[in-house]
């Protein structure tokens, strides 16, 4: 159990820095990573592509915003 969580927290990553967003509040930051999150995965769903190419958005805005906002 312990092995799990030390593995979880060593391969843990945050969002990178976005310097769109170099002040504090990130709110703007997880705003735009959602957005582009769901235009990624609408336009190639459109286009019969792999969504999954979208993952770093969702791991981004998921990283950023609050789990209440999600």
């Amino acid at each position: 159990m312990a092995e799990d969580i030390k593995t979880k927290i060593k391969n843990y990553k945050t969002a990178p820095f976005d310097s769109r967003f170099p002040n504090q509040n990130q709110t703007r930051n997880c705003w735009q990573n959602y957005l582009d999150f769901h235009r990624c995965e609408k336009a190639m769903t459109a286009k019969g592509g792999d969504v999954s190419v979208c993952e770093w958005y969702r791991r981004v805005y998921k990283s950023l915003c609050p789990i209440s906002w999600v």
